[in-house]
């Protein structure tokens, strides 16, 4: 009797393991069907573009010709290109400002919907303007802020000061092209911060409210430790949008006054684009994807994103 219900035992178990094999082929296939578009897509306009342009980094290629390998000659007239680090360090310009300001407002709206503004349609209103697009936003501004006749200066005029040239002179250039994405770009930050404070438990604001914390002290010692990894994941995508900026420059000042606004990406596009050098445009951009992998995974180790306090 007890040999039978081994061996029938053992049946059954197999027989179990073959179905939930089968059904687990059965869902992968089904699983790959939906993965297929995405994976298509990532392979053909991503995977494929960046090994070529790596390929092409290392020759000289106009679109009116074939390749012609040069080796590392790119990369030595690189290193040599003043206009390359002028452009790397206009970048970092507009990296430092954007960020600093982009946090630090999108922060304060995250806190404000998290204890004040608790009205769908206020939030949904933070983020209308991360609804409209790039150029469009780099133009209504571009108008608003005209040196004849934009609103903003007629105001300033009206006010007693002397009109600023926002666009035309070049400390304002790239401070100007900040403060444009900050607005753009500080609701949809703030949605994010606001989905990170939500995860943050009230027990322990509970707690700290008995132990006698002031608002400030739950800020700093609560609130920002365990938003931590929802900071990391904020500052790794806004930093790395933030380097690539190229569609408000093309739109306002096309990388004037004299080299004051002309960003990576706009010097990348000039390069392979306007002056067919796509061999050393690929090789700027290849650069670019370094520095941007180089500062991701700084800001991983820093901010440790992958740990939470929280567990």
């Amino acid at each position: 009797m007890t040999t039978t219900t081994i061996v029938l035992g053992r049946r059954r178990a197999q027989r179990d393991g073959g179905v939930r094999m089968r059904q687990g082929r059965s869902d992968l296939k089904i699983a790959l069907v939906f993965v297929a578009p995405a994976l298509f897509g990532l392979i053909a306009f991503y995977l494929v573009p960046t090994v070529r342009g790596l390929y092409l980094s290392f020759t000289e290629y106009s679109i009116l010709g074939d390749p012609d390998w040069v080796g590392t000659a790119n990369y030595e007239r690189l290193l040599a290109d003043p206009l390359f680090w002028n452009a790397l360090v206009v970048t970092i310009q507009y990296v430092l400002i954007n960020i600093v300001l982009q946090t630090a407002v999108a922060l304060g709206l995250a806190l404000l919907m998290h204890r004040v503004a608790r009205s769908t349609l206020v939030r949904g209103m933070l983020l209308m303007p991360y609804l409209m697009a790039n150029v469009i936003a780099a133009l209504l501004w571009f108008w608003m802020l005209d040196y004849n006749i934009g609103i903003v200066n007629q105001m300033i005029e009206w006010l007693g000061l002397p009109r600023v040239a926002f666009f035309g002179a070049q400390e304002w250039a790239i401070p100007t092209q900040a403060l444009i994405n900050t607005w753009r770009h500080m609701g949809y930050v703030a949605l994010l911060i606001f989905a990170g404070l939500q995860a943050i438990p009230e027990t322990v604001y509970e707690a700290a409210n008995l132990d006698g914390a002031n608002p400030f002290q739950q800020f700093f010692r609560i609130t920002l430790p365990l938003l931590r990894p929802v900071i990391a994941l904020v500052l790794i995508l806004t930093v790395t949008g933030s380097f690539q900026v190229f569609d408000t420059v093309a739109v306002t000042t096309q990388g004037g006054p004299v080299n004051a606004s002309r960003v990576l990406q706009f010097y990348i596009w000039q390069k392979a684009f306007s002056e067919q050098e796509f061999g050393y445009g690929s090789a700027i951009a290849v650069v670019l994807f370094l520095i941007l992998a180089i500062v991701a995974f700084i800001q991983m180790k820093v901010l440790r994103g992958n740990e939470s306090d929280l567990a």
